[in-house]
Parts: structure tokens; sequence; C-alpha cells
């Protein structure tokens, strides 16, 4: 009677645990075997109630509320990993200033869906641009997701495939000022997302040469979305934005040539790299994790984009992409983020990135994995230099390489010189009059 007393605990303690995390079907018959065994003895008796509450327990799984219970269910076949890029460039204090962060000719093929038109966030003025975020699913067997993505303070602003629901609505009327007092979350909903390992590799391709496609270059399950008009295919779902939330870390130009970088926030920042290039040379530096604040020393202009391109997917292999993801993101932005200029990189803490961006899939993956990189554009004493000697010389092809960031160095240039503002907007003037729209990127 005592060994069967013993084992009884023991169960009782086992099959409470497998309650909270959910027993398999052989745990589940495991120990109904065992009850029933108990309950031919005349301990069962006295253990009756406890007995038949366990069987109820057992039997049923975890506990769970009506229909958010079988929403938050998990699938513990499907594997979510996702990365993408919040893009600011830094004020003189180091912080992110107001911009047009969707500045520029577009740079995505033409079955993208967009806010209103394909130019309509060029106008948006905020802090950050949400960059690329692809998020890829991993299944052997199909399935059926839904997915729901906030953006604080945002808009989305391009997606594929095509949502169910987006907030603002996109046929409404926008401001382009409308960020910048806006306190409500921008949102995208898809509601039926069908994961297909055989699902064949037939995307859609424009005629045009894009970066957009490097994202395919997975082992990532194809997906599908009915749309009114058909099936939509794709290796992942897309997405960006532009919001005017305050990122995590400042970065600021300083004496000798160093540049202070702080962490704004409560958690550790993973990896903090340093680059620069001008002309054809180029070099970074790599730190980390950053705690409270450090000084980088300018780094030399002795490496290669292929150097700072291993050295990139190394980290975000460490963070938790998988090599042919992390290889596909470098792929996506290396021709951006080695560009000419001065720039930080930095991983974004993951707490940082649910609270500006939460995630919610059903059913629930058995894993889930956000790797995002932040990129502060700096205006250094050396880019200021490099764009008053391309205005002086009126040469277009200099200023062509600042892109959507000329206008706030622009602006950083009339402050600090106010009695050249004149000059520095007729001398831009006569370069956009000699090469249209120069700065498009």
């Amino acid at each position: 009677m005592e060994r069967y007393q013993r084992t009884l605990v023991g169960k009782t303690r086992e099959i409470s645990l497998l309650t909270l995390l959910g027993p398999s079907e052989s745990q589940r018959k495991e120990v109904t075997v065992f009850l029933w065994k108990v309950i031919m003895t005349s301990i069962a008796v006295r253990s009756a109630a406890l007995i038949s509450c366990l069987m109820c327990l057992v039997i049923s799984g975890p506990a769970h509320s009506g229909r958010s219970g079988r929403q938050n269910s998990a699938n513990t076949d499907l594997i979510a990993h996702e990365w993408g890029t919040f893009t600011s460039i830094a004020g003189r204090n180091g912080q992110a200033v107001e911009w047009s962060p969707g500045g520029g000719a577009t740079d995505l093929p033409s079955f993208v869906e967009h806010v209103r038109t394909a130019d309509f966030k060029g106008g948006l003025r905020g802090t950050v641009r949400m960059e690329t975020p692809v998020l890829y699913f991993y299944s052997p067997t199909e399935t059926t997701v839904s997915v729901n993505v906030s953006f604080a303070g945002g808009v989305i602003t391009e997606w594929y495939p095509h949502a169910s629901h987006v907030e603002p609505n996109p046929k409404n009327v926008l401001s382009t000022a409308a960020l910048l007092g806006r306190e409500q979350r921008g949102s995208i909903e898809w509601n039926a997302v069908t994961v297909s390992p055989g699902l064949p590799d037939t995307f859609p391709q424009d005629q045009s040469e894009n970066h957009y496609y490097a994202a395919r270059e997975t082992a990532a399950t194809a997906i599908s979305v009915k749309t009114r008009k058909g099936i939509q295919t794709e290796k992942f779902l897309f997405y960006r934005g532009v919001s005017t939330f305050a990122v995590p870390v400042a970065a600021q130009p300083i004496s000798d040539g160093k540049v202070l970088i702080r962490n704004l926030g409560t958690e550790d920042v993973p990896q903090i790299i340093l680059f620069e290039r001008r002309g054809d040379k180029l070099g970074y530096r790599l730190a980390g994790p950053l705690q409270h604040q450090t000084a980088l020393e300018a780094p030399e202009l002795t490496s290669t984009v292929e150097s700072i391109g291993g050295d990139l997917e190394e980290v975000l292999i460490a963070r938790g992409l998988y090599p042919d993801e992390a290889r596909a993101m470098v792929q996506t932005w290396k021709q951006s983020w080695f560009e000419e200029g001065c720039r930080l990189f930095y991983i974004i803490p993951p707490q940082f990135v649910n609270a500006v961006l939460p995630l919610s899939i059903a059913p629930a993956p058995a894993q889930i994995n956000r790797v995002f990189v932040g990129r502060v554009e700096l205006i250094t004493p050396a880019t200021e230099q490099a764009v008053e000697t391309a205005l002086a010389e009126h040469d277009g092809s200099i200023i062509t390489r600042y892109g959507r960031f000329l206008e706030p160095i622009l602006n950083q240039l009339r402050e600090e010189h106010p009695d050249r503002a004149m000059l520095i907007d007729r001398q831009l003037g006569e370069i956009y009059t000699a090469t249209p729209n120069p700065a498009a990127k």
C-alpha cells in the first residue's frame, strides 16, 4: 500500500506538470493506464475524488477558454523567423531627427501594394523608416495561420501579398504630416496565410532587377494568400512603414574624429558596427555589447564590402537567423548599407522590437525569432565637407550618393552656417536644373 501511495504522489506531481505544459498523446496514455491500475487498489477509495479530477485533466489537456484558447494553441511543427531594419538619421545631439524617410524613387517591384500610391510615402515626415521586414515560415506539413503586426506611431506603407486589413485604411485621405501628431498604432493583418511545403516556386516577378528578390534565396516554406484576383504566392510576408518613435541608440561625432554612441534604452545593445565609406575606400569597427556608452575611433578605410558583409552575416547568425537568411538580408541591403557616408549599425534589443512592432501569429509557432538591425546615419564633418565641395563644384554625382539623407544634411549645414543658407539653396538649385532629381535613389 505504501508503495502505491508514494507512486501516486509522484505521478500526481507529474500529471500536474503535464497539465501545465500540455501532455503528448503517449504521455496521456501512460498516465491513464496508471490511474486505472490505481483504481483497482484499495487506495482508490480514499483517492477517488483526486483521481477523477486528474483523469479529466489528462484527457482534456491544458485548460483553454473557448475561442481564444483554440486561436492561441501552439503549432509544434511551425517555426517563424523575421528580419528587418529601422533606419534613422542623427542630429547634432545624436538622436533621430525628423526627415522624409520614404524619399527617393520607389525601389520595389510593381506587384507590391502601397498605401494610396507608390510615391505617396515620399512625403511622409517621420523619424524612422522601417525597411523590408520579411517574415519566413518553416513547416513540414501544410498549415494555415493568421498574422497581425502593429506599428507604434506609424503607418504601414507597402506590403505583399495582399493583406486582409491595413490600418489606417489606405483608401482614406492621409496627409503627409499625419505621422507627426499620431499616437495610435498602424497595423496590418493577414487572416489566412497558407504555409505549403509542396508549393512550386512560381513567385511573381516584373522586368526590373530588384534587391527585393534576394530575400527569396532561403529554404523557407512557400506561402499563399487567396485574394479576389486569385492566389498570390511568395517566400515570405513582406511589409514596410514609416514612424515617429525614438530609436534606442544615439550616435554623434565628437572630437578627434571619434563617434560617441549611447544606449538610450534599458536593455544592452548586443552589437554595434561603425562604418564609413569615402569613394572606393571603406572601413568599419565592431564593438559591443553596449550597456551605457562608448566612443569609437573612426575606422581605417582599408577594408572591403566582402569583409564587412561576412562579419555582418556572422553577427546575424549569432542572433538566431539561419545562415541563408543572414546571407539574404545582407544581399538585400548591401548596396544601401555600404554606400557613401558614415553610419552606425546595431542589433536592436528584442524587447524593444516587440514593444514598437508587436507580432501575433495564430496558431502560435513553436519558435519565433526576430532579428532587426538599426541603422543610424551620421552627419560627420567629413560628410559636411564632401557635400559642401560638391555644391561648390556643381557635382551632381556626389550629391546623388547621399540620396534620401541629403535633406537633413543640408538642413544641418544651414543651421550651422545661416549666413550661407541662401548660397546653399542657390547651388543646389543649379545642380537640380542641370541634373533633374539628383537625390532620387
